[in-house]
């Protein structure tokens, strides 16, 4: 990958991703976290695993980052956007919905 993809899909992850470190690695040990997505067999959906590996993402500095590590950042990135885009009426603070996107580290209630 070449220097100005790499700032690319890092500026969209950054863009994606506007839970802290730390907020998200709290919300990942909510009941509720755990209780939404969808599950490959196992006991943790598919964004509860991956918002682990976006908390430590966040703590990697960006000339660290490898191929696999950018590969799943544009992931996340297409992950949010599709899923903001079903966004469902009313009230969402409280819904399935919101909860699978904070798992994947976008809280849409936050500005």
């Amino acid at each position: 990958m070449n220097a100005d993809d790499r700032d690319q899909t890092c500026r969209d992850f950054a863009e994606a991703v506007n839970m802290t470190a730390s907020t998200l690695e709290k919300w990942l040990d909510t009941d509720d976290s755990r209780a939404v997505g969808q599950k490959d067999g196992g006991h943790e959906s598919t964004g509860h695993a991956s918002g682990r590996r976006i908390v430590g993402l966040l703590h990697t500095k960006k000339a660290d980052l490898g191929d696999d590590d950018l590969a799943h950042m544009r992931k996340v990135v297409g992950y949010v956007h599709r899923h903001l885009a079903q966004r469902p009426s009313g009230d969402i603070t409280d819904t399935p919905w919101r909860y699978s996107l904070m798992n994947w580290g976008h809280d849409p209630l936050h500005r």
